[in-house]
């Protein structure tokens, strides 16, 4: 079946539509070293192939940059920062492009549509691409935008009329979290160790018992700021590369007993999975809502954003796959649900002369809808601690967890649009590896 307005055929479900054409970094049988691809429907996109397949005019007429030859280097380079250092407009145009000729009614038709050769080197098979780290990431921040998730579980610790603090109508909390250890979709993730209270005042060390996943949207900065310089909410679009999928999976019992006096730390930083695809701030700008919560506080001036629909309607999806290969739904929510903007983050980021970096990543925080344990974006609350365990079944086989199993499978997909013009992530998926321990 056809898509909306392309003439590549494709399944109507498919996150990659026309209206979509994401971003990556793969290799492919053609190409063995990393590069820059796309996609459309059940094809990659090879981009350097591309460029190296169109004619001078064809060129001029529809990428609209002059210098051709920097293009294709930073299209056969191994991070999409090549491509985000030749300006904010370059990566529009590439997309720009790419529509007009993937169209129903291209004017470019002898390019693909009706190049049988041309379509053999530019449109590859999805299944034959090796996705590698879009960026590499520089610094990574996590923040606590997610509304209902934030009052969940501050009334779970600290009761229904203390369930925010005083500060979270007034900034983005946020707290800096680890590079090294952002992986990507498909690397499997090794049970973490740490010093946990599981019985009387002392603490012991072993393999997590309450491992978590957060479902998360994030978002890669595309070039850097200067160190004592501040963005203004206004100007930080102009900083963002795009978005991926994000989980920031938690070692809640090793997490508890080390956060206080000042913060997350091993319970924290031994993964984070993002996914390969990301997601053009273009391909999004339609899906621009206003917060389904309003924090009913005035913002300081420097977090006060000109636009109202300041986040994305984004449908969240998280599945939970078991060592057996029993599939269940676990959440189901919308990023809509965040009370701070990727633009706020940065401007807060920002405002003490914290430079940016081209690469740094920046999470949402936990994203959970305010429908009960079915919207919830971890574990922690939606069985209350372990306290409640959830029970879904799929196919007649039911499924109880209180936290994570060694050999569970977490999936995370995205997608807006219709049927047909699809705009999608597809997948951030990690499986859990028992501890090495002792």
């Amino acid at each position: 079946m056809l898509a909306t307005g392309t003439w590549v055929e494709m399944d109507p479900l498919c996150p990659f539509s026309l209206a979509n054409l994401p971003l990556a970094i793969a290799t492919t049988p053609g190409q063995s070293e990393p590069h820059v691809v796309s996609a459309i429907g059940p094809y990659i996109i090879e981009l350097p192939a591309l460029i190296d397949s169109l004619g001078e005019v064809d060129y001029a007429d529809l990428v609209r940059y002059g210098d051709r030859r920097r293009l294709a280097a930073a299209l056969s380079a191994g991070s999409l920062l090549d491509l985000a250092a030749l300006g904010q407009d370059v990566p529009r145009r590439l997309r720009s492009a790419l529509q007009e000729l993937l169209s129903d009614a291209t004017s470019f038709p002898h390019v693909l549509r009706d190049n049988p050769a041309a379509r053999a080197r530019v449109l590859a098979p999805a299944e034959q691409a090796r996705f590698r780290m879009p960026v590499a990431v520089a610094d990574y921040t996590d923040f606590y935008a997610g509304y209902h998730h934030a009052r969940a579980v501050g009334a779970m610790f600290r009761g229904a009329d203390k369930a925010l603090m005083p500060n979270y109508l007034h900034l983005p909390v946020g707290y800096h979290g680890r590079s090294s250890s952002v992986v990507l979709s498909g690397t499997p993730v090794r049970r973490p160790v740490g010093q946990i209270l599981a019985a009387g005042p002392t603490p012991v060390t072993a393999p997590t018992r309450k491992l978590d996943l957060e479902l998360e949207l994030g978002c890669i900065i595309a070039r850097g700021s200067g160190l004592g310089e501040r963005v203004p909410v206004d100007e930080a679009g102009a900083y963002i590369l795009g978005y991926v999928l994000l989980n920031d999976w938690s070692a809640r019992d090793v997490q508890k007993w080390e956060y206080v006096p000042l913060g997350p730390f091993n319970g924290k930083n031994f993964a984070t999975t993002i996914s390969p695809w990301v997601v053009t701030p273009d391909a999004l700008e339609p899906y621009r809502t206003r917060p389904s919560v309003e924090l009913g506080v005035e913002p300081q001036p420097y977090l006060k954003q000109a636009r109202e629909d300041r986040v994305f309607d984004i449908q969240l999806e998280v599945d939970l796959t078991t060592a057996e290969g029993v599939t269940v739904p676990i959440s189901r929510t919308s990023s809509r649900h965040l009370v701070w903007s990727f633009d706020q983050m940065v401007a807060h980021h920002t405002l003490g002369g914290c430079p940016l970096r081209g690469g740094d990543l920046l999470g949402s925080g936990t994203i959970s809808g305010p429908g009960g344990p079915c919207e919830a974006g971890c574990l922690l609350e939606a069985t209350l601690d372990g306290s409640k365990p959830i029970k879904v079944q799929s196919d007649g086989k039911t499924v109880t967890r209180s936290y994570l199993e060694d050999g569970d499978t977490i999936t995370v997909r995205g997608f807006c649009g219709p049927e047909g013009a699809r705009v999608g992530f597809g997948e951030c998926a990690g499986r859990i590896e028992a501890a090495r321990w002792p």
